[in-house]
């Protein structure tokens, strides 16, 4: 039997969703769905987009809600905060767990001993550093919270 795609599986979800009339959920995954055939489409030719390439769609749909929350939370609008972090919740079900802060760590130390083998020191392994991370790490951890974390790193030495 075939393996689902990332794709097919939100397909087969929205639908059982829309059956069980559940509204949160069928919103959500359509949501995912359009952006995901946007992205599809963009460019010169029509393509069908990777599992990869559909996992960093939702975390950027999932970034999304996650900023209007803090948003609406901010201007006094709990409600749609309230929504905003409902629709963050079904789309964290598909996203890979999120790395520990030791886990984190851990690729920064090896990351680190790799640039230093390389000769690279202190703020200079910056960009060899976040580029071996970002490999390793593959979206289960925050742009931002990566490079707060090497940049701790490399400065205590």
């Amino acid at each position: 039997m075939p393996s689902t795609s990332l794709k097919d599986t939100l397909q087969d979800d929205l639908t059982t969703a829309m059956r069980s009339r559940d509204e949160l959920r069928a919103a959500t995954l359509r949501m995912a769905l359009t952006a995901v055939k946007a992205e599809e489409v963009a460019g010169k030719a029509a393509r069908e987009l990777s599992d990869e390439e559909v996992l960093k769609v939702l975390q950027r749909e999932a970034k999304k809600r996650k900023e209007a929350a803090e948003a609406f939370a901010g201007a006094g609008r709990a409600d749609s905060a309230q929504r905003e972090r409902d629709e963050l919740g079904v789309l964290e079900g598909y996203l890979p767990a999120p790395l520990s802060d030791e886990e984190l760590s851990s690729i920064i130390d090896d990351a680190v001993i790799v640039a230093t083998g390389e000769g690279l020191t202190g703020m200079g392994a910056m960009g060899a550093v976040m580029t071996a991370v970002r490999g390793k790490v593959a979206g289960r951890a925050d742009g931002g919270r990566i490079a707060a974390a090497v940049k701790a790193r490399l400065q205590t030495g």
